[in-house]
């Protein structure tokens, strides 16, 4: 491990916590600022002297960055999904019919077969229900949602965000 590579891995730290902490507090006066810059560069001293960092990884921020546009297609996702339930609830001519499927994943690491289980669980009217090696069974409300899971479109998403972030 280089110490340049310690450097971005401390700098991308820096940032990130920086920013939660400027997002989650709404405070912008000089002292709290400056307070809580002094925790984040404390969380961050104690994370360097506990060995949290794991700089075989690539840089968390580079990551972060990968991993945006799949949350904007998630999110769009999620809303038609919640449409599609609404109708399903407002016109009883809509079939409801449960389904139990098994689908294999394509993830390489059990992180990111647990995201594309968690995003199966966020769009409404499917959930995933267990996660046994590379197969995850899940739970449609109808048809329907069993058809939008069969293209592949999500695990091919999520497997290429996977790729973006390691790389």
């Amino acid at each position: 491990m280089t110490k340049a590579n310690k450097t971005m891995h401390f700098l991308s730290m820096l940032i990130i916590l920086a920013s939660l902490w400027l997002l989650l507090s709404g405070h912008y006066t000089t002292i709290l600022l400056a307070l809580g810059f002094t925790s984040v560069l404390l969380v961050l001293y104690i994370s360097i002297r506990m060995e949290l960092f794991d700089y075989d990884q690539p840089v968390l921020l580079v990551q972060i960055i990968c991993v945006i546009p799949y949350w904007i297609w998630l999110i769009k996702e999620i809303v038609l999904s919640n449409i599609d339930v609404l109708k399903r609830i407002l016109n009883p001519a809509l079939p409801i019919n449960p389904q139990l499927v098994d689908f294999k994943s394509s993830q390489q690491c059990n992180f990111s077969r647990v995201n594309y289980a968690n995003s199966i669980t966020l769009t409404p009217g499917t959930i995933a229900i267990n996660i046994e090696g590379e197969y995850i069974a899940v739970h449609a409300l109808a048809e329907s949602g069993i058809e939008g899971l069969t293209t592949g479109e999500m695990d091919k998403r999520v497997s290429k965000t996977e790729a973006l972030a390691n790389a």
